[in-house]
């Protein structure tokens, strides 16, 4: 391949490589650039460029394998022409219906000094990079990834927005680690977190004025999930793996596999906010979905009664109110949470199940997915652990007429256990069963590979503030947070709104913010913590706009916002635009929103003054000005 010469601000910035020339790979549109080399060590490196701004500085790439260093004293043997990448595809939920990936894909392809051989692929797209290795050789012998040296090196200016990693085998009946911490913003990028394990994906930056979201996408059965720690070594975030006891029962922690073999990809999401919250690379970069018929999938609300009422509520006589709360909302779904089968019993079930199906409304059970990992109670448990068990499970459901499973209680990311959550949706996709995954890890684009993958929780979310003062004081910025990171790529069951009172705990957002909440939060089932109870005290503007809120929206906007602080979004369905907007501080603000991509004229808000919530009429002009209370937000539907 011919080198390409970058432009005279590019090539100062390059300076740092070896004194050759390093290759240049772009974007279509020449805004996102990678400049690749090998350093002075024969290890390969590279930097991002956004804009002709350095926003990734030189970084090091590479694998360590038991039986081969494919990290140092390498040599390119060729660099592919770029190859134009595109792709379409529909989801069943998510932020856009219909989308289009294209990219620019160079291939480098490089020896060690023993021969054995290594690919680095990258794809460029519009809103960033991706990056993953291949090993294209042939062999029927497993071979072990002792560590994997990519690293994301930041200049020391540099900001994160990081969400700790637990450590495992701590918490409540030993159930971390499951990607529910409080994040640190706004940090330099060299901040160690006090629990000492590294953060989580996905993971924000600023770097020269430009946002990044680092996360991973493509994880199959023969890799486990990483995550980031900083390194002293080379002064720079690496991908790292999992702690030891982050396994399935005498299952494998690193990756291993047959050759020849891909290795998840390493997205990068570079821009803007607007581009980062608009970005789908997690799903561009996924596996193409499974071929099932999925007739059997619907995405929605879902009653649930355990949120706010516990253990007790677990009982025939309180489902069957929440079953007629799910059918008078018009939420297709229904929780019926842990202990169901020793509180209620499968005959009992069964006859909920009909119920239900009566009312138009499909019923949710709670599955542990725990062996020996953790020393939780709940029931039903172990009995999802081996194939048989699966089948013998999920063909039960079917008999009672139960439609999905919430399954929680996971025990980390190494690679046995991310091969449990993949038998998990094999089985329940054959068994047309919906999934949510609970006490777990993130998803990584599986909604797009398995489309009854509904939701995932992986977040501090509603539950948590219901048990502590603590969380719930942190909820504002929290949930304003987590539309610029958590759930940006991937579905997430927070189990959002509480419009009345959650028991023993004095809620710091005002109800408005609360009701914004279903439509800001990205969920395939939007599980909803208010009670029936709590809903007949409502307005009824305000019920009856909660009857009609889609989780598989057609098409998603950033207004405005900033990471802990305030968000405002816009999503469609149809022609219909819901817009909501959260305020994480505790002073009032007032926003301006441009409604020049609305196409309907006629529409309404539910904002909230000092005596609670006020509808108006809006008919579409070019603005629309709302005010947010200090911790409050607004819905806006026209």
């Amino acid at each position: 391949m011919k080198k390409i010469f970058l432009i005279a601000l590019l090539g100062l910035c390059l300076s740092s490589f070896a004194k050759k020339e390093a290759y240049l790979f772009a974007n279509s549109d020449k805004t996102v650039t990678v400049a690749f080399d090998l350093n002075e060590k024969n290890t390969p490196v590279y930097k991002v460029f956004y804009k002709t701004k350095l926003v990734i500085n030189t970084s090091e790439l590479g694998i360590i394998r038991e039986d081969a260093n494919l990290y140092n004293d390498l040599k390119i043997i060729k660099i592919s022409e770029n190859k134009a990448i595109k792709a379409s595809y529909s989801m069943l939920q998510g932020k856009r219906k219909n989308i289009t990936y294209s990219a620019n894909q160079y291939t480098v392809h490089l020896q060690n000094s023993k021969g054995n051989l290594i690919d680095i692929i990258f794809q460029l797209s519009h809103d960033g990079v991706a990056l993953r290795y291949f090993f294209p050789e042939k062999s029927a012998e497993i071979k072990k990834i002792v560590e994997e040296k990519t690293t994301y090196n930041f200049d020391a200016t540099a900001k994160a927005w990081l969400q700790p990693m637990s450590k495992a085998k701590t918490g409540w009946k030993e159930t971390n680690p499951s990607y529910e911490e409080h994040y640190a913003m706004g940090v330099p990028v060299n901040t160690k977190p006090t629990i000492g394990e590294g953060w989580v994906y996905p993971a924000l930056f600023n770097s020269n004025d430009t946002w990044l979201l680092i996360s991973e996408s493509g994880l199959h059965e023969n890799y486990c999930g990483s995550r980031l720690v900083y390194s002293d070594t080379s002064k720079a975030m690496q991908v790292t793996f999992p702690q030891k006891e982050e396994i399935f029962p005498n299952g494998a922690l690193n990756p291993e596999s047959q050759l020849p073999w891909y290795t998840p990809w390493r997205i990068l999401a570079i821009g803007s906010l607007k581009t980062i919250t608009e970005s789908t690379l997690g799903t561009d970069l996924a596996d193409t979905a499974i071929p099932i018929n999925t007739s059997f999938i619907k995405s929605g609300l879902a009653s649930w009664s355990w949120v706010l009422l516990k253990d007790e509520s677990v009982n025939y006589e309180t489902t069957l109110k929440f079953i007629d709360y799910a059918s008078k909302m018009n939420w297709p779904y229904c929780l019926i949470d842990a202990d169901w089968d020793k509180r209620i019993g499968d005959e009992k079930m069964k006859e909920l199940a009909t119920y239900a199906k009566s009312k138009n409304v499909k019923v949710l059970v709670w599955y542990n997915s725990s062996g020996p990992w953790n020393s939780t109670e709940y029931q039903p448990k172990s009995k999802l652990l081996t194939a048989a068990d699966r089948v013998r499970e999920f063909s039960k459901l079917n008999e009672m007429g139960i439609s999905g499973v919430k399954i929680d209680f996971f025990g980390g990311d190494g690679q046995s256990m991310i091969a449990y959550y993949h038998a998990l949706l094999k089985e329940a996709a054959a068994h047309q069963l919906v999934v949510n995954f609970h006490g777990a890890t993130l998803p990584r684009g599986w909604q797009r590979t398995y489309p009854n993958l509904l939701t995932t929780e992986a977040i501090k979310g509603e539950e948590f503030i219901t048990f502590s003062q603590e969380v719930a004081d942190l909820q504002p910025s929290h949930c304003t947070m987590i539309p610029f990171a958590r759930n940006v790529f991937d579905p997430m069951d927070f189990t959002p709104m509480v419009l009345d009172s959650i028991p023993n705990i004095i809620r710091k957002t005002t109800p408005g913010f609360e009701l914004a909440l279903p439509v800001l939060f990205l969920s395939g089932i939007q599980h909803i913590a208010e009670t029936p109870d709590g809903m007949a005290k409502m307005p009824q503007y305000v019920v009856e706009y909660l009857k009609d809120i889609p989780t598989n929206w057609d098409d998603s906007k950033f207004i405005e916002g900033y990471p802990g602080k305030y968000i405002i979004m816009a999503r469609k369905k149809d022609a219909v635009w819901h817009i909501v907007g959260v305020n994480g501080e505790n002073t009032e603000k007032e926003i301006e929103i441009d409604l020049s991509f609305v196409t309907n004229k006629k529409g309404f808000t539910i904002t909230e003054n000092d005596e609670g919530f006020k509808q108006n009429v809006i008919i579409k002009g070019n603005k629309l000005k709302v005010k947010m209370k200090p911790r409050g937000g607004f819905v806006v539907k026209i």
